[in-house]
Formats: structure tokens, sequence, C-alpha cells
């Protein structure tokens, strides 16, 4: 299991850095001018070059993009010498612990550095920080949605396979799959939101938190619904269909005939025997598009109003602001990579098979 769960570490740091050098000559590459977004555009040369010499846009592509990686790492080297382009700027990198000196260079562990938003000035992950947690709250709940609704109907259609009730879960199912999200979204909030707000009281757009001149500021859970709603329904369309599809797979093998001529309750059978040989490719879908969800639905959250990843990445592209789109990228590999090695290992504690291969 020790080797398992290292080789799929090993694979997961060669993807993050493979995705590392992408979008660093990716967005290089793009024609911005950084001093100018930060200083305006009636700002002096002077202080142009000075922006320009503190981000190492002066410098070759290569010096850059090694500039860009001791940023990233969180064990990077630097120089003591303050004229140096790797000097160990304490006040940038926050935490800062020296582990090993060696002449006038330094070893060390620090805190990974996004570098600063061309258009507030704020370290980058000061704004992933603040946006983040509702992106989270809002694809967990579509998540568990899914992923509940989706499990017990794909169940159900699979034990009253080609009944009126399968025919119904599987047209559900197909059109939770075929409707596009954005269009969803813009129906749900137009119709529940607006024409039915009387009788929901829900809004068509809203964060999780909203602030009142009396109040302050308090939680708003309503706001969470629709959203969770629209953002629930292509997974649990597709978490339906292969639950049922697994289920039917697992219904005909010899192991559950044997269970039920043992005398276990059918309840024990399709719940212990034939759901949990059922789940490899249930889990699978589920982590997948819990990375998709927290890496932030972009025309949900727009369309919703609410206050996540989604939207802030809509902001940054307009804004060309260039190292906000570059964390947002980042972090959202780093979630794939993250949730594809626990979905790995879940399915190795399932299923020993796979753990002994």
């Amino acid at each position: 299991m020790a080797y398992y769960i290292l080789s799929r570490l090993k694979s997961g740091i060669l993807v993050l850095l493979g995705v590392v050098i992408i979008i660093f000559f990716l967005f290089t590459i793009l024609p911005a001018d950084p001093a100018r977004m930060m200083l305006g555009q009636r700002a002096d040369s002077s202080s142009v070059a000075i922006i320009n010499k503190d981000l190492g846009i002066d410098q070759s592509i290569s010096i850059q993009f090694l500039m860009y990686i001791n940023d990233l790492s969180p064990l990077s080297i630097h120089s003591m010498n303050q004229s140096s382009r790797f000097y160990a700027d304490q006040s940038k990198y926050k935490t800062f612990f020296p582990v090993f000196h060696f002449g006038k260079k330094v070893l060390a562990f620090k805190k990974p550095y996004l570098r600063r938003s061309y258009q507030s000035k704020k370290n980058v992950d000061e704004i992933l920080s603040e946006k983040f947690p509702d992106t989270v709250v809002l694809a967990l709940a579509s998540i568990f949605f899914a992923s509940f609704f989706g499990i017990i109907l794909g169940i159900l259609a699979a034990i009253r396979k080609n009944t009126f009730w399968d025919r119904i879960i599987m047209t559900i199912s197909l059109l939770g799959v075929s409707i596009p999200s954005f269009f969803a979204a813009i129906i749900v909030a137009w119709f529940f939101g607006f024409v039915l707000s009387k009788y929901t009281g829900l809004n068509m757009t809203g964060g999780l938190y909203e602030i009142d001149p009396f109040t302050g500021v308090h939680l708003n859970l309503k706001n969470l619904i629709l959203p969770t709603l629209v953002l629930g329904l292509r997974p649990m369309a597709i978490i339906v269909q292969l639950t049922r599809s697994s289920m039917l797979d697992v219904i005909n093998q010899d192991f559950m005939r044997t269970a039920k001529a043992k005398g276990l309750s059918d309840t024990k059978i399709l719940f212990h025997h034939g759901l949990k040989n059922a789940l490899n490719p249930v889990i699978t879908a589920i982590s997948g598009w819990l990375g998709s969800l927290l890496a932030g639905a972009v025309f949900i959250e727009f369309i919703f109003g609410w206050n996540g990843i989604g939207k802030l990445t809509v902001t940054a592209l307009e804004n060309y602001d260039l190292p906000v789109v570059m964390g947002i990228v980042l972090l959202i590999s780093i979630i794939f990579i993250v949730l594809n090695i626990v979905a790995d290992l879940l399915n190795a504690v399932i299923d020993p098979r796979i753990r002994l291969s």
C-alpha cells in the first residue's frame, strides 16, 4: 500500500511540474505590460523600470522561469546579496526559515509565493483565500446533492429495470446531461428567484454572506439553494447512469446469487455486497466532478453572483490580471491532482485487486 501511495504522489508531482511549465510560458508570451497596469498609463519611465526589475521582466525568459519556480517552491535557494535576482526578500515571502547556508546563498523553507495582483496589489494567495471558501461550500453542497440522489436513483433504476420508474429516472438523467449548465442557471434563477420568489423566498443572485447596514455581515444559506441545484444537476445525471450500469453488472454476478442462497436479506445483499462492488466508477466520477466544482463553475457563479473562484476568474480575465489567473489555474490543477490521488486510494481500499496490481 505504501508503494502504491508513493507512486501516485510521484505521478502527481510530475503532472504539477508540467502544469507550472505550461502556465508560465503560456502567460509569459501574452502581450501585457504589468508595470503600466499596476501604475497606470501615465506612469513615468523610471517607475516602470523599477517595477519591471522587481518582477524580473527585464530579464531573459530562462531567468524569469527560474525566479517563478523559486517563488513557487516551498524549498528554494536564495542569495543574501540584495542586488541579486534571487535575494531572500522576507517581506515578500512572509514565512522564511533558513535551513542551510553555503557561502552567500541559503537553502530555506518558505510559503509558496504566487506574486501580487496587478489591479489590487494584494498577494494572490490572499485573494484566493478570500474567495475559495465560498466555492468550497458551493462545491461540497452540490456534490453531496448529486451523489446522494444520483446513487439512490441509480440503484432504484437498476432494481426496477425496464419499468416505469426506470424510464422516468433515465429520462431525467438524459435531460440533466443534455441541458447546458448556463442555460439551466438562467431558467432556474428566473423561475424560482423571480417568478415564484413570493412563494420560495429565494433571490436570483446573492452570495453566502450578505452585508446589512444595521446588523452587519450575516450568513444567508438561502442563496446556496439555486446554484447547488444547477451545479449538481449534471453530475447527478452522470452518477445515476454509472450507478445503474454498475449495479446491473454486479447483480448478475455469482457472489450475489451465493449471498441470496445463504438467506441474507435483500437490503444487506444490495447495499453490503452489491453497492460496495459497484462504487469504483462512481467514486472516480464523484472525485472528477468535485474537482470541476472546486475549480469554480465560472458561468454559474457569475450568473448567481456567487463570490467564489469562478467569478474571480471572470474578473481577472477581464482586467488582464495575469498573476491572479495563473494562481487560479495552479490552484485548480492542485485540486484535480489531489482528488485523483484520493480517488485512487479509495478505490484501492474498496477493491483489493487494484492495490495488489
